[in-house]
C-alpha cells in the first residue's frame, strides 16, 4: 500500500470539490479531459483491492514509463525495483513501484490550495501539502544502502518536492542531450523515453555504483565526458 495513503484521500476530498470549469482552469486541460478527471476522482475510493487498483509501475503511461517496458519486468527485477526505486506522485507524494494504486491526474506543480479556515492545514500548493514527507520516505530508502547516492531521473517539477538541498546524499543527474544547429540540447520527448530506458537498464543490471551509467547506450545515446561533471553525467547522441 502506498505510505501516504492518508494524504492522498486528503487531496481527493478536495478535488471532489471541484467543478468541470475548476478542473479545467486548475489543470490547464481541455473539457473532455477534465470529464476524464471527474470519473478518476469520482471512482478513487479505499481500500485498495486487487480489483479496483493495480501496481504502480505498471500502471502509468507516458514517455518515461515506454522507455522502461515495467510490463516485460521478470518477478525478480520487479523485487529489485521494489527496494531501489522511487516514483513521485502529485496524489500519492511517493511510490514503491509495486504500491497500489488507482488512475488519477494531478501534477506536483499545480496550484490545488486550501485556504485557511478549512478543516486542516492550509497550503497554497502541493509542495507545501507534501513538505517534508517525500524527502523522508526517500532519506528512508537510502538508509538502507551502504553508500547512499541517488540517480535523479525526475523532471525539475518534481524532484523539487524531494527537497534536493535538505538531502543527504549524494545527488546524481543524468541527462540527455540532441545535436540540434551545431549544438547539443535537450529534446523533451526523447529526454523521457531515455530516462525510462536508463532505468531500466540500473535494474535490470543491477548497478551499485554512479560511474557504472556510463555504459548505457539506448536509443543511440552514448557517454559524453566533456559535457559531464560530478554531479550530472551527460549522454548525447547526434
Amino acid at each position: 500500500m502506498p505510505e501516504h495513503l492518508d494524504r492522498s484521500q486528503e487531496l481527493m476530498q478536495l478535488l471532489r470539490r471541484l467543478s468541470n470549469k475548476q478542473l479545467r482552469a486548475l489543470m490547464g486541460i481541455s473539457e473532455k479531459l477534465a470529464g476524464q478527471v471527474e470519473g478518476y476522482v469520482k471512482n478513487w475510493k479505499t481500500p485498495f483491492t486487487d480489483k479496483n487498483s493495480s501496481p504502480a509501475m505498471l500502471t502509468f503511461q507516458g514517455d518515461v514509463y515506454g522507455g522502461l517496458s515495467a510490463d516485460r519486468f521478470k518477478a525478480r527485477d520487479l523485487d529489485f525495483s521494489q527496494q531501489h526505486l522511487r516514483i513521485l506522485s502529485g496524489l500519492y507524494g511517493v511510490l514503491r513501484p509495486l504500491d497500489r494504486m488507482q488512475p488519477y491526474r494531478l501534477e506536483m506543480g499545480c496550484s490545488l490550495a486550501r485556504k485557511t479556515g478549512s478543516k486542516g492545514a492550509p497550503f497554497d500548493n502541493l509542495y507545501q501539502f507534501w513538505d517534508s514527507k517525500i524527502r523522508s520516505s526517500v532519506t528512508s530508502a537510502l538508509a538502507d544502502q551502504n553508500d547512499p547516492v541517488l540517480i535523479n531521473l525526475a523532471s525539475k517539477e518534481y524532484f523539487k518536492a524531494v527537497q534536493p538541498r535538505r538531502l543527504e546524499a549524494r545527488i546524481v543527474t543524468p541527462i540527455f542531450k540532441d545535436a540540434r544547429n551545431g549544438s547539443y540540447k535537450v529534446i523533451s520527448f526523447f529526454a523521457k523515453r531515455a530516462r525510462g530506458q536508463l532505468a531500466r537498464f540500473i535494474l535490470l543490471n543491477r548497478l551499485k555504483k554512479p560511474g557504472d551509467l556510463r555504459a548505457f547506450d539506448g536509443d543511440g545515446y552514448s557517454y559524453n565526458r566533456g559535457l559531464s561533471t560530478a554531479t550530472e553525467i551527460v549522454f548525447t547522441r547526434g
